[in-house]
């Protein structure tokens, strides 16, 4: 079964895809599909999520494998940029290592890389943690604290309901195991793409620490920290992503805003 992506643009010669983080959707890059409607933009569901919930059960693994089926099916030259925020981030590093050839430059995001030991104790509160969280998860006034300290546009509120109603325990389970246990896969020495790898100024410091641990697995990268940013900066201050986003992939200069890790 393939995924389910929204898709603008097709007349354009360059394509981008868009990968979302955990328990959203493609909903999260509207601003940039606004703004960049003079490319292909191709916008997924991942498995598990918004309209591919069907698709199961959900690694980064085979959620790689089934955006790099859309690249070669619906990409230009079966090739595309490609630009992910945390869980999609973690996606694209697990794509590079993959099938390089397929993209063309990349732009990762929030992706956590620094491994959280797999431990008895670190399970055990995960479990506790998802039991507690679920009976409570769909009142708006823990959607609005999301929107709150994700710096999430008030008007993004009715989306992100959708999405957490939709969240099934076994679903969010899978998704952050995931999300919490990826590590950098091997060969990415032999990667050459070029690579834009950030980290929020507002995210936890492993966040930041991660980003290094990418720029040095990477040889073609460049890593830098995005001033009083949150972790959601594409809908926190979407201007700014775009500005960035867009300079990347025309090998332009990087606009101000962004500190060198």
């Amino acid at each position: 079964m393939d995924l389910y992506y929204n898709e603008l643009g097709q007349e354009n010669e360059e394509s981008i895809i868009f990968l979302h983080g955990g328990g959203l959707s493609g909903w999260m890059w509207k601003e940039q599909m606004k703004s960049f409607n003079d490319y292909h933009c191709i916008v997924p569901d991942l498995p598990e999520h918004g309209k591919s919930q069907q698709i199961t059960p959900f690694t980064i693994e085979d959620a790689a494998q089934h955006v790099l089926d859309i690249i070669t099916k619906k990409a230009h030259d079966k090739r595309a940029h490609v630009v992910g925020i945390s869980l999609g981030a973690q996606i694209i590093v697990e794509m590079l290592s993959k099938s390089p050839e397929l993209i063309d430059h990349a732009m990762i995001s929030g992706a956590l890389v620094r491994q959280i030991p797999a431990t008895e104790l670190i399970l055990s509160l995960m479990n506790y943690t998802l039991k507690a969280y679920m009976p409570i998860k769909d009142h708006d006034f823990l959607i609005k604290a999301h929107i709150r300290s994700y710096g999430i546009p008030k008007d993004n509120f009715e989306e992100l309901k959708k999405a957490t109603q939709s969240l099934h325990l076994d679903s969010l389970n899978r998704i952050l195991h995931e999300n919490m246990f990826f590590k950098i896969p091997s060969g990415l020495e032999n990667v050459n793409n070029p690579i834009l790898v950030i980290a929020g100024e507002k995210e936890y410091g492993i966040m930041k620490e991660s980003a290094r641990d990418l720029v040095d697995a990477f040889p073609n990268s460049k890593g830098y920290v995005a001033s009083n940013m949150v972790h959601t900066w594409n809908l926190a201050a979407p201007k700014f992503f775009n500005k960035v986003l867009r300079a990347w992939i025309n090998d332009d200069k990087l606009p101000d805003g962004l500190l060198k890790l």
